[in-house]
């Protein structure tokens, strides 16, 4: 019997080709994703990784993505390797354009570093969302589209706007710790099938 689709497949739903799980998509060493995590873009969801940009492995920067999130088109992560050097008299990257610029190469040590880029399970995130650095967004949360996310996101809180911001809560503090003990996306298929109903229920 099965219990949801194939979380292997490339697309979970052959008639609708425009979503695709991420983690069967991945190429990269630097980049983790967790078990039916999609991507929905019509122009190709299969080509997730380009929309994580700035991302080199010598920077050793991860970006790490968690179980069942959704994930609208036009997002970007950008990840540490945009950042330029900020304590000097000028930001510009001459050592890239090369000609003998190369000698101002910054060492690692003077550019800003903001760490891993970590997105828990169960997050939302809209169209056309910029996601920067070293970001943090907790389990359950909910992004609104457009939104320039440049602090951490707390688990189950809607954040929006350019930086985006706390809007709201999503339940209340006792129902949000319950919610990150339960830990549903960590169930196996079989009971997450069994539990559709309850998983899918309004929270009054």
């Amino acid at each position: 019997m099965n219990y949801g689709p194939d979380p292997k497949a490339i697309y979970p739903n052959e008639a609708i080709k425009s979503v695709c799980f991420i983690k069967n998509v991945i190429t990269r060493k630097n980049i983790t994703v967790g078990d039916y995590t999609y991507y929905d873009d019509a122009n190709g969801p299969e080509n997730f990784e380009q929309h994580v940009t700035h991302h080199y492995e010598f920077l050793g920067d991860q970006l790490i993505i968690g179980k069942f999130c959704a994930i609208a088109s036009g997002i970007e992560f950008v990840m540490n390797g945009a950042n330029h050097r900020m304590n000097s008299i000028t930001t510009y990257p001459f050592n890239i354009m090369g000609h003998g610029w190369e000698k101002a190469t910054p060492e690692l040590s003077d550019l800003p570093f903001k760490g891993d880029t970590i997105v828990g399970n169960d997050v939302w995130i809209g169209q056309s969302v910029t996601v920067m650095p070293g970001v943090k967004i907790g389990n359950g949360a909910i992004v609104a589209a457009n939104s320039v996310v440049t602090k951490d996101v707390p688990a189950y809180h809607i954040v929006g706007g350019n930086p985006a911001k706390i809007i709201k809560p999503r339940f209340s503090a006792e129902k949000i710790s319950q919610l990150e003990e339960l830990k549903w996306w960590d169930w196996s298929a079989e009971k997450i099938f069994n539990q559709l109903t309850e998983l899918t229920k309004i929270i009054k």
